[in-house]
């Protein structure tokens, strides 16, 4: 699934199950970090929409 872990049909050394699960672990944290950043991102764009369009109807 994530050739990149150190998959040995990849690489010439074999890892050990546990080192190839701790950098999948390392990469999917950094994914979740990168998710959460974007998630904020697009909850202030739209509390900032949602309070300009309350600001023209009052």
């Amino acid at each position: 699934m994530f050739p990149f872990f150190g998959n040995p049909c990849c690489t010439n050394e074999s890892i050990s199950r546990k080192t190839y699960q701790e950098r999948k672990l390392k990469f999917l944290k950094g994914i979740r970090d990168d998710l959460e950043a974007r998630l904020a991102g697009l909850n202030a764009s739209i509390e900032t929409i949602e309070r300009q369009l309350s600001q023209e109807e009052g």
